[in-house]
């Protein structure tokens, strides 16, 4: 008897989840449906027949070479200045920590406009910086330097993030045991600190250069939209949309599979790192 009655409870049990993940699912449709339809939508509005001789256009190959460049240019440009801040961060207490890492967070949720309007002030030739430079014969804004400090500006900060939660979690006993075993702070930071922070280092990395690439709103206040010059591809789209849907949608489905990859890669290696430790 206890033992049917046991069977029957763990039968309502089973119809009850069954029961919630459908509600869970009914609930959670329209927002995915919401996400997925315009990227479908994208993709079905494309021109396939056309691809080829659209990806083979001038306009689309300059803008494809002048972001791989620019942006590979700022992610080594993050890289080298967030590298040592990203350590500072993540092994030092000092005051006005919090501050600084506010102002690391700023431009990731600072409207475009603003970034390059600040970018404008500083670097333009009434700048701050830019006036100086500008009496030198020295110009930077409307420039193939200022797509790259644009995207620098919006992007590093992923790569301070990311870099500094890699050093974090980085155990210091290790680092401790190779110093007593007469390894110098730069060995140890080579061979100990930087491949135990490796998967950190690297997804921060990737997702430097992808917010690189898409960047938009900074770049086209401050270096202008200037085909074959700082025509970036997300540049490209906006004039493309005005002059040439085909051409903008393939740009878009480039960006489009470029950023799937790029999050698909980084969150296979978290994944990965979660089921190492």
């Amino acid at each position: 008897m206890e033992g049917s009655l046991t069977q029957r409870e763990a039968a309502g049990q089973r119809r009850r989840g069954a029961a919630g993940g459908w509600l869970g699912w009914l609930l959670a449709l329209p927002l995915l449906s919401f996400l997925l339809l315009p990227l479908l939508a994208l993709l079905l509005r494309l021109e396939w027949g056309g691809l080829w001789a659209t990806l083979r256009s001038p306009v689309v190959a300059q803008a494809l070479g002048l972001s791989l460049a620019t942006t590979l240019v700022a992610t080594a440009l993050a890289l080298a200045l967030g590298g040592p801040l990203a350590f500072l961060l993540a092994r030092r207490q000092f005051r006005g920590r919090a501050v600084i890492d506010t102002l690391i967070d700023l431009p990731m949720v600072l409207p475009p406009s603003v970034a390059g309007i600040a970018l404008l002030m500083a670097f333009g030739r009434r700048g701050l910086i830019g006036a100086p430079l500008a009496e030198l014969g020295v110009s930077i804004s409307f420039t193939v330097v200022a797509v790259v400090l644009a995207q620098c500006f919006v992007a590093a900060p992923y790569f301070v993030k990311a870099a500094t939660a890699g050093f974090t979690g980085v155990d210091r006993e290790l680092e401790q045991a190779a110093a007593l075993d007469g390894a110098s702070p730069a060995q140890v930071l080579r061979y100990i600190t930087v491949p135990l922070a490796w998967p950190a280092l690297f997804s921060g990395t990737v997702m430097t250069w992808a917010r690189a690439l898409g960047e938009f709103g900074a770049t086209i206040i401050f270096a202008g939209n200037l085909p074959g010059r700082t025509q970036t591809m997300p540049l490209a789209i906006y004039l493309g949309f005005e002059r040439d849907l085909n051409l903008a949608l393939t740009l878009a489905a480039i960006l489009l599979v470029i950023s799937f990859a790029v999050l698909a890669l980084v969150k296979g290696l978290l994944k990965q790192r979660v089921g190492v430790s």
